[in-house]
């Protein structure tokens, strides 16, 4: 893991990470590509609009918290990276997930385009 992927990835997972703590479901959305594929613990889906849909639909009171476990540069304008998200909730336990990202460069700016998550054993 290089310390130049792992700061991309901070800089769009922090913004990310604020606004999904403060249930701003579009703001969440605007990290991503217009053509993003998400995953999250519902069926997939394809763009900005689903995925501001699917922020929406958590509980007031979600917050995140992930640690970067691994990053590789796939391309000048590619970056995956493997993470855990804990997501607390008031009023149930946490859910701990894995997530894999790919953040694509698009003129100066970073973005979300693929988003998979899957449940921790």
């Amino acid at each position: 893991m290089t310390g130049k992927e792992q700061q991309i990835l901070d800089d769009v997972l922090n913004q990310w990470r604020a606004a999904v703590n403060a249930h701003d479901s579009h703001r969440a959305s605007s990290y991503f590509t217009d053509d993003a594929i998400f995953q999250g613990l519902h069926p997939y889906s394809v763009g900005p609009k689903s995925i501001a849909e699917y922020y929406a639909s958590q509980p007031i009171g979600m917050t995140a918290v992930y640690t970067i476990r691994e990053t590789r540069r796939l391309a000048d304008d590619l970056v995956l990276g493997y993470l855990s998200v804990d997501f607390a909730f008031i009023d149930r336990p946490n859910r701990s997930v894995n997530l894999s990202i790919i953040l694509r460069r698009i003129g100066e700016e970073w973005f979300i385009s693929h988003y998979q998550v899957s449940l921790l054993p």
